[in-house]
């Protein structure tokens, strides 16, 4: 659908300088080297079961996926694989553990890349060399993904626990036994429960290569708190250029990990806005269930296909100067909404008609962008 310009401001002249990194290529999704950010998750489903896999791949794709992970911890799952790169429409990541043979079925199933933790793979050094040719053959990357739940017990051994400092050694050991075959189309993934440890981990591994880097709070906690550590974790390394994908971790459907994952780049100016609700957390001047008006106006508003910012504002005090900033909006007291345009407030309708009344100009302002013509169409049905 084309783009409208509804007169939203431009993001700040802040973005962040990225930082420079090789280029690899996800199936279809470039990483590094400057391209966009990518939002990836990983499947929850059994791999082995294809129809169910695909249906939740698809499910993450209209949320704004990009690229996705699914677990290959059997022969069942490597024997899924084919079917379900075929007819995924996103990259998939064939995540590998313990097993070197199930990376040889991924990359023949056409998986778009490969996952590996050395330090859970059982002889994984007599299988380097194959790895690395075939996956040169097949032209997929290779993910190294270092978790400190699974350092290797020897750097666990040498500083104590996994510092930021054991798993930056890890994962460029791990990335020197491919260099070692002359394969370096690679990333690398380095995460922590801990947002600091893995904020300090990012920082000294993007001093130390120049391979892209996939950012991860790994087991982040239920959706509440798990968002907020990975927003931080997130905002801050991306704001200094560090990160090239991300995957929100959350105790909570991959659908909800990927519209956090979405909401944090926008936020951040690296992606573009789509629906923005902004709302105040209440005072003692309401006259109206703000929490409750709120999360109605979002609810009518999910999966609006045009990026609009929304006010929802519960009394006067800040409600004019947020109308000069939404694209349309209310301003509530007395049991009635003020709805407002660009600024102008166009009528004023009960409070049980707020919701209704937004969508109706929502749609009005989406069909004719230019402003005029929705303030006149609006005010031609003021009397109703």
């Amino acid at each position: 659908m084309p783009a409208i310009d509804l007169g939203i401001p431009a993001p700040p002249p802040i973005t962040p300088v990225r930082r420079r990194t090789r280029r690899i290529r996800v199936g279809d999704v470039p990483v590094g080297g400057g391209a966009p950010v990518s939002v990836q998750t990983m499947t929850t489903t059994n791999t082995a079961d294809v129809d169910a896999t695909l249906q939740q791949i698809a499910e993450i794709t209209a949320a704004g996926c990009d690229i996705v992970r699914v677990a290959v911890p059997s022969q069942d799952d490597a024997d899924s694989l084919p079917a379900i790169t075929k007819r995924s429409p996103i990259p998939v990541i064939a995540d590998i553990h313990f097993q070197p043979r199930y990376v040889f079925a991924a990359l023949d199933a056409g998986c778009a890349a490969v996952r590996v933790n050395p330090g859970n793979i059982r002889k994984f050094d007599d299988k380097v060399g194959e790895i690395a040719k075939a996956a040169t053959a097949a032209a997929v990357p290779i993910r190294i993904g270092v978790n400190a739940g699974s350092l290797d017990p020897r750097l666990v051994a040498k500083y104590g626990s996994a510092t930021p400092e054991a798993l930056v050694e890890s994962a460029l050991w791990e990335c020197s036994l491919f260099e070692e075959h002359g394969f370096t189309d690679m990333k690398i993934a380095i995460k922590h429960h801990d947002p600091l440890t893995m904020i300090a981990a990012n920082r000294l591994l993007a001093e130390r290569c120049d391979y892209p880097l996939h950012l991860g709070v790994t087991e982040a906690g239920p959706a509440f708190q798990g968002a907020i550590k990975s927003a931080v974790a997130f905002g801050i390394l991306l704001s200094e250029g560090i990160g090239d994908t991300i995957r929100v971790s959350l105790s909570a459907p991959p659908v909800e990990q990927v519209k956090a994952g979405n909401h944090i780049l926008q936020s951040l100016g690296l992606r573009p806005r789509k629906l923005e609700i902004v709302s105040c957390p209440g005072c003692g001047r309401l006259q109206v269930d703000i929490h409750r008006l709120a999360s109605q106006v979002e609810a009518a508003f999910d999966g609006f296909p045009h990026p609009l910012r929304v006010a929802v504002m519960g009394c006067v005090v800040n409600g004019p100067g947020e109308s000069r900033e939404a694209d349309l909006g209310v301003s509530c007291g007395n049991g009635k909404g003020q709805i407002f345009v660009r600024g102008q407030v166009l009528r004023t309708v009960p409070e049980a008609h707020i919701v209704a009344a937004l969508v109706e100009e929502a749609l009005r302002l989406t069909a004719h962008p230019d402003s005029s013509q929705a303030a006149d169409s609006s005010q031609a049905g003021e009397a109703r």
